[in-house]
């Protein structure tokens, strides 16, 4: 088993939703479906989080928050967006303030659809999301092995 997949940390953000995927997303965590028994482990802190979960869609209010959490996200990161308003606006994409689904601000790495999205659904997306954690840990520790293989003083300069 990799690194990153024996204890991925998730921190999840409500953007602007009905709260209906963040109901859901919290019952991934129930007994029912107990994630923490893969040691996926919510936490409130972005500095500490591996992948960022997404519900609802971006507004005016909400733009330079999300911006912001994932700035503070350290590398390697993915971005899960959950449900139909996160993917791409969903119902609310007509109205006013609504700029649009999570990728109009940040990369995202794995949409899970769904109004509501099921916990099925969003235990699946994180686990695909811990598979390109995993791609972009590779491609960081390759591109850092090549940048130091090449300098004169290998890696300072």
């Amino acid at each position: 088993m990799s690194y990153l997949s024996r204890s991925p940390w998730v921190l999840h953000y409500d953007a602007s939703s009905c709260n209906g995927c963040d109901i859901e997303v919290l019952a991934c965590l129930s007994p029912l479906y107990d994630v923490e028994r893969f040691g996926i482990i919510n936490t409130g802190n972005p500095k500490h989080a591996d992948v960022l979960v997404i519900t609802g869609g971006i507004n005016e209010q909400n733009r330079e928050v999300v911006r912001n959490i994932y700035e503070q996200m350290p590398d390697p990161k993915v971005v899960v967006a959950v449900g139909i308003c996160a993917c791409t606006g969903g119902v609310f994409r007509e109205c006013y303030n609504v700029v649009g689904g999570i990728d109009c601000i940040i990369p995202v790495d794995v949409y899970v659809p769904g109004c509501a999205a099921r916990p099925e659904s969003i235990i699946d997306g994180i686990v695909r999301a811990l598979a390109v954690l995993e791609d972009k840990k590779r491609r960081m520790e390759n591109a850092g092995g090549k940048e130091q293989a090449g300098s004169p003083a290998g890696g300072a300069q």
